[in-house]
């Protein structure tokens, strides 16, 4: 019988424990463990209404390596499931160094007094996981996550070569919030308010945050919206592992709202990530800011709408030039009916429980640190259609490729 460890009892943890407990053929015991043991206990209340299943719940300090894989041994947890905050990724990969388990986790390492995210601290983990025997999959979340292992799918069925790739994540969704993030505000505005880097010709280009941008229509009547290039990680390591790319992006949907308010909270030096002495407290103004924001986590119950997010690929197949969009269309409000969650955390949650089961089942585990698109990407994709979250495709015209149009399909 398969044991699994969660850390991180928010959205995407909800997620995680529902959709794990939806597949008792492969996740046998569950625990669900967070600094707040109050909110694992309200998860689990929600899992065993929905699926009749009982899951275990613990407190733990996930900066902690001893107090983390003393709980690893307690539980006889075989892989460790992180969704957690990702300032937490090393000391969680410890854990497990020490305690002998496999590590997953949805985004990559950031230290928390620089706004830097890069897969350089955990790639530097690949020998220790290799020497131990044991694996860990980085990024088993949408986007990261099943944007890489789409990408590897159309290498591997329709391309011989690939060499643009724009992934595109759109969210068709309104929460009627004056202002709130779709996942954790801290992460989510320090994301934002980066630095921009596309990858071009061998090397990666850095322009302001949010400074090119244009209208993209997506498929299946969910609508034209704006999208703004943005750095996010899976470039860094799919630009690695896939060679041939001469050009690769993202890009991401926000709405004239979320600008406007964003621009005003970074004027008055509330997106800042370094103390202020306030009433002689140091405090981190980004985290104050979090700490009055609506939970991510409470908006399914108002968020209607759909999410679109999917990779248009270019390349060569067979000497000739082919371009391609696979893509995932998700409802909000079918996601809250399932497990009570809104689409951004389900498009995350589902996908690292589909990377759980993939490394359970001994086909993406070996030993060592990888990335999704280093594994075959079938079973992986076929599983997105049982689970929840359905992939399409479609041919298009290269030129249309190039310029980010696809039409209504």
């Amino acid at each position: 019988m398969n044991k699994v460890l969660i850390i991180g009892a928010g959205g995407v943890g909800s997620v995680v424990a529902h959709k794990c407990a939806m597949v008792p053929e492969v996740f046998g015991e569950i625990t669900l463990a967070s600094r707040t043991v109050s909110k694992c206990e309200a998860i689990a209340a929600e899992v065993l209404q929905r699926t009749g299943r009982t899951i275990a719940t613990c407190k733990v300090d996930a900066d902690n390596v001893a107090e983390t894989a003393t709980l690893i041994r307690k539980t006889g947890a075989t892989l460790l499931i992180n969704v957690a905050l990702p300032y937490q990724d090393l000391t969680l990969m410890d854990a497990c160094l020490e305690a002998g388990c496999d590590y997953l986790d949805t985004a990559n390492y950031e230290p928390l007094d620089v706004a830097k995210f890069e897969y350089s601290w955990q790639w530097a983990y690949h020998e220790k996981f290799l020497a131990a025997g044991r694996s860990a999959l980085l990024g088993s979340g949408f986007d990261p996550g099943v944007t890489n292992v789409f990408t590897a799918w159309a290498l591997k069925h329709h391309f011989d070569e690939i060499h643009t790739l724009d992934i595109v994540d759109v969210n068709g969704g309104n929460h009627g919030k004056a202002f709130a993030t779709n996942f954790n505000p801290e992460i989510n505005i320090r994301e934002v308010t980066a630095p921009c880097r596309h990858f071009e010709n061998g090397d990666f280009v850095e322009t302001p945050p949010m400074s090119h941008h244009q209208s993209f229509t997506c498929p299946d009547g969910v609508g034209t919206y704006e999208i703004y290039r943005m750095y996010h990680e899976e470039l860094e390591s799919l630009v690695k592992h896939i060679p041939t790319l001469k050009r690769a992006q993202f890009w991401m949907s926000f709405s004239p709202n979320y600008l406007k308010h964003l621009e005003v909270l970074q004027n008055v030096g509330m997106t800042r990530i370094d103390p202020v002495s306030y009433n002689g407290v140091e405090i981190i103004p980004l985290q104050f800011l979090k700490a009055v924001l609506p939970n991510p986590g409470d908006l399914g119950q108002t968020t209607k709408g759909k999410t679109c997010i999917g990779n248009i690929i270019t390349g060569i197949k067979d000497g000739k030039n082919k371009a391609l969009y696979v893509y995932n269309i998700c409802d909000h409000e079918a996601c809250f009916a399932e497990v009570g969650s809104q689409a951004i955390s389900y498009t995350t949650g589902v996908p690292a429980m589909i990377g759980a089961k993939q490394m359970l089942a001994g086909t993406w585990r070996k030993p060592g640190v990888w990335n999704m698109e280093q594994h075959d990407p079938d079973a992986f994709m076929a599983d997105l259609n049982t689970h929840g979250l359905p992939w399409n495709f479609i041919e298009l015209p290269v030129e249309n490729a190039l310029t980010l149009k696809v039409a209504d399909q």
